[in-house]
């Protein structure tokens, strides 16, 4: 005789920004109810008008253990604490990895239908998922190719990402060579000096927040600022590119955008 399948949770409370919109797009109607705070925030989140409408937490242990969840879905670097505190107290809690490639986007919209009971909903946000991306990816082929343009993600303190990333992968399926990732550079700081030598058809800069800070100052140099021609300019919208899932879409639309404004010498 097979086992009985275990009931979908009635009570879920999400206490991390990327379980937050993963949740808030396979839940059932009434499912969730509870997300982050950083859920309302438009420069980080991509669906704040519908974190809005949830209760809202500081993913503190003992808010959410007062509303008595049947399940917990967190990041996996979540506060270790808050987390050991809560299964302590006999509240199960799913861990969720951070995203680095766009197949893993579609491994967390599985694990989240999977927790919250809700696969076939997750399956067919999968195959959207993977219908939209073939689209975008129309003509492009599997990589660009060597003439394609050469793009610079360059944040602040100067950060980048190579290859083996959400936005390198974002950048290839765009059609965009990865230039720091060409001249050997990975994940972390690249020299300014660097980034002038490699000449990038585009520099990617991140959305500013307000108020002033040390660490985006380098994004206004002289330097970047010369690379940065009307054609040759774009800005990452951090809810599109942060966390795994379908939105990730949109910032590849944006990047095939900007290869094409290239292209066209606009």
């Amino acid at each position: 005789m097979a086992p009985p399948v275990a009931a979908a949770p009635q009570r879920v409370v999400s206490i991390n920004l990327c379980t937050d919109q993963l949740a808030m797009l396979l839940a059932a109607p009434g499912q969730l109810i509870s997300v982050s705070r950083i859920a309302l925030d438009p420069r980080v989140s991509a669906m704040p008008e519908r974190a809005a409408r949830h209760h809202i937490n500081a993913a503190r242990a003992e808010e959410v253990h007062a509303m008595t969840p049947d399940l917990v879905v967190a990041g996996e670097y979540t506060n270790r604490d808050t987390v050991a505190l809560l299964r302590r107290l006999g509240i199960e809690v799913v861990q969720f990895d951070i995203v680095h490639s766009l197949d893993e986007v579609r491994e967390r919209i599985a694990q989240m239908g999977r927790a919250l009971g809700r696969e076939a909903q997750a399956d067919a946000m999968i195959a959207q998922f993977d219908t939209d991306l073939a689209r975008l990816r129309k003509g492009q082929g599997a990589a660009p190719g060597p003439d394609a343009p050469r793009a610079a993600l360059y944040s602040a303190n100067g950060y980048t990402s190579g290859d083996k990333s959400l936005s390198g992968e974002i950048l290839a399926a765009a059609g965009l060579r990865n230039a720091p990732a060409e001249a050997g550079y990975g994940w972390g700081k690249l020299p300014l000096e660097i980034l002038a030598m490699i000449q990038p058809n585009l520099v990617v800069t991140a959305e500013r927040y307000p108020g002033g800070s040390r660490a985006e100052e380098v994004m206004d140099h002289p330097v970047v600022a010369g690379l940065r021609g009307p054609a040759a300019r774009a800005t990452i919208s951090d809810q599109d590119w942060v966390c795994g899932t379908p939105f990730v879409l949109r910032a590849i639309g944006d990047m095939a955008d900007a290869r094409r404004r290239i292209e066209a010498g606009e």
